[in-house]
């Protein structure tokens, strides 16, 4: 197998293990350099062949209209809301992302951790510790509680995997269909179509959302839609903080209309940590990383070496988006 010249963009925002990870995989069988900001642009990519882009956010359209000898942008992240597709389109290169199902166990684990922390009110009992006040909060048993979860792809099906071991209910939305044994084996009594959002929405304790952001998703859960929730019921965000109307999701949150938020993605980000929603003790907020495992860098890592390897022999990379 031939040698490929790479450029890898690196985020100075995220953690090590994303470079190193990307480096382990691909460094060691092709041409791997990594994006300098304090080199001149055009040296940088001479003779790439393939862009590997950290998240899709740091490539611009000066970098695109440069790499005239790119074969394939890859794209290290799964959403697709920030960037540049239609654009990337009109230069001639494939753009290609890496699904959902490699950080599935990653924003499924923390779903289920807001909702752990939520039922047992963490934040609340850790202040009455600092205080010396034992045996309180009461927390809730999450036995018989509804998780109804807004999509049912990779990330949703993860988490309805750990939300069956604690007796929930699980209920769903997709616009897709699903083996029925699929769902009898994640424990899942009731998919429906968009036609049941609101169906749903009524009725969960916790709602989990689990779509892209676009313009049809932008938010899915609006204002109707939050007055409707059970005024006990909490909202769990692991996807896109633009699925949710935030300033009425947090008008409820602060006149007690909803029980509670776990957060780790925002409209705007950073967001104003010191908004009084964010000091609500049934609040709980977390900066993006839901993501952020070992084992997602690993796993997007390996996908963007393997559509190295493909470039280098001439076949077609795998999950094209340009399409």
């Amino acid at each position: 197998m031939r040698k490929v010249k790479v450029l890898f963009l690196p985020q100075e925002t995220t953690a090590k293990n994303w470079q190193e990870d990307v480096i382990a995989a691909i460094g060691p069988r092709h041409d791997l350099a990594v994006y300098d900001k304090n080199k001149p642009l055009a040296e940088q990519f001479e003779g790439v062949e393939v862009v590997v882009d950290m998240g899709g956010s740091v490539g611009t359209r000066q970098m695109y209209d440069i790499a005239k000898d790119t074969k394939l942008w890859q794209v290290l992240g799964t959403g697709l809301d920030h960037v540049d597709v239609a654009y990337m389109k009109t230069r001639g290169f494939m753009v290609c992302n890496c699904p959902g199902d490699f950080s599935a166990v990653g924003l499924g684990e923390c779903a289920m951790m807001y909702i752990m922390m939520l039922s047992r009110r963490v934040d609340e009992a850790r202040q009455n510790f600092k205080s010396s006040i034992m045996y309180k909060p009461l927390g809730n048993e999450l036995e018989g509680k509804v998780l109804g979860m807004i999509g049912f792809g990779s990330s949703s099906q993860e988490l309805a995997r750990r939300a069956k071991g604690f007796g929930m209910k699980l209920w769903a939305i997709d616009v897709q269909e699903f083996d029925r044994e699929l769902l009898d084996e994640l424990g899942v009594e009731f998919l429906g179509s968009p036609a049941d959002m609101d169906k749903v929405v009524a009725a969960s304790d916790f709602l989990s959302l689990h779509l892209h952001l676009n313009d049809k998703t932008k938010h899915i859960i609006d204002k109707r839609r939050i007055e409707m929730m059970k005024p006990t019921a909490c909202i769990i965000n692991v996807a896109r903080g633009g699925l949710v109307d935030e300033e009425a999701m947090y008008e409820a949150l602060l006149a007690n209309k909803l029980g509670g938020a776990g957060l780790d993605v925002f409209a705007q980000e950073p967001t104003d940590p010191t908004l009084p929603v964010y000091q609500l003790p049934n609040v709980i907020t977390t900066p993006h990383i839901a993501g952020s495992t070992d084992g997602t860098a690993r796993k997007r890592a390996a996908a963007a070496a393997e559509n190295v390897d493909r470039i280098a022999q001439g076949q077609e990379p795998l999950h094209r988006v340009d399409q």
